[in-house]
């Protein structure tokens, strides 16, 4: 069974431990320019061959601005799994495999090196996109700092990651379809199916439902970026060369459950011309992004203002709204959206990235599956 502080680990993840040395991309295999024989065993490992169609005849900025942060993305979830294999293969204590997992820790290293093949795949075929269009920017990677001191949070963070993605993927999608960029569409529908299947398998490991729910979380560009920012410790280019906001991190405080609850949250409001001692708080917003549904507001409760950061409470309807798996927060002035991207333009921090999921524990005496509760993921 697992201990009170296992399934509370999430709860870790916006935190910088021993684990979380910075480190740059320092892959052996020639990533993110390997030549002909390496790019040969990336595709071994990954079980699969680049795609060799050729790229769209045209693309928009908006479809540019896209292929950079799925670059940018993609290179960080490269060194995030390469550091996970690495610490399982030099047994760094914490690394070893679960021991509620029915996966060895071969079994575990050897689909984690798939999973970092097929992410450096992705990652390049985005990188040479940009390169045929003459982008003005080709992210490199950067250097890293991830917060995970156990395979099992480390895990969970490439859940909710992953979680994440799929939803930005979406926005890719419907940015593509806005402004004719019909060529990429059939691949990145391809990498949002597999990227699924990831999620899938780390929903199973943790002892999760393998599908999260019926339509998964949307989310837009911009909170993307903003919440990969805080695994960042440097970059050999200037980040803002991405025409992409960055957003103040909106951090959850408190973990959410399977019912109607109020949660605080927190944002760092410093210099921002709309928040001071004297602003009307009553104008702000809690809004809520859940699988396909509308975008949900609830009012900003118990604002205190100290130093610029700014704390307060919204209410956290779950009841209503079947608020399971992945819900993501942005703190607004404004409400009554009529969809996700209407949101980005009236956003004071975000993204608060919260997690509701039913565990089930495994009886292995009689090889079957028991409801346990439902613990959540803090902020990440």
């Amino acid at each position: 069974m697992f201990s009170q502080q296992l399934i509370y680990s999430t709860a870790l993840l916006g935190l910088s431990t021993a684990y979380a040395t910075p480190r740059a991309t320092l892959s052996d295999d020639g990533f993110p320019d390997p030549n002909a024989q390496q790019l040969l065993s990336i595709e071994q490992q990954a079980d699969g061959l680049l795609s060799n169609l050729p790229p769209p005849p045209t693309l928009s900025q908006a479809g540019i601005a896209n292929f950079q942060l799925i670059a940018f993305n993609e290179n960080l979830e490269v060194q995030f799994f390469e550091d996970i294999i690495s610490n399982i293969t030099n047994h760094v204590p914490g690394f070893e495999s679960f021991k509620s997992s029915t996966y060895s820790e071969a079994a575990i290293l050897e689909i984690l090196k798939t999973v970092k093949a097929q992410e450096e795949l992705h990652a390049i075929t985005a990188i040479t996109t940009l390169e045929h269009f003459n982008a003005p920017l080709v992210p490199k990677p950067c250097t890293y700092r991830f917060p995970s001191t156990t395979l099992e949070e480390a895990i969970t963070l490439a859940e909710t990651l992953t979680a994440v993605v799929l939803g930005t993927l979406q926005d890719a999608e419907q940015s593509f379809a806005k402004n004719g960029d019909d060529g990429p569409v059939r691949a990145v529908s391809s990498v949002i199916g597999q990227e699924g299947e990831q999620n899938g398998f780390y929903r199973s490991i943790l002892n999760r439902k393998p599908s999260e729910k019926p339509f998964l979380t949307t989310n837009v560009a911009a909170f993307a970026f903003s919440a990969l920012q805080q695994f960042v410790v440097s970059c050999p280019f200037d980040l803002t060369q991405i025409p992409i906001p960055i957003f103040p991190a909106l951090n959850v405080l408190t973990t959410a459950e399977a019912r109607d609850m109020y949660l605080s949250f927190s944002a760092d409001l410093t210099g921002n011309p709309q928040i001071s001692e004297g602003s009307d708080f009553a104008s702000l917003f809690v809004t809520y992004l859940v699988g396909q549904q509308l975008p949900i507001s609830e009012p900003v409760i118990n604002p205190k203002f100290d130093g610029g950061v700014l704390t307060f409470d919204a209410l956290f309807p779950f009841t209503e709204n079947l608020m399971s798996g992945l819900s993501i927060a942005a703190l607004t002035n404004s409400s009554n959206f009529a969809n996700a991207d209407a949101l980005v333009a009236n956003t004071l921090a975000a993204p608060g990235l919260i997690q509701v999921n039913e565990v089930l524990l495994p009886n292995h005496k009689a090889g079957n599956y028991s409801r346990f509760a439902s613990y959540p993921s803090r902020h990440v």
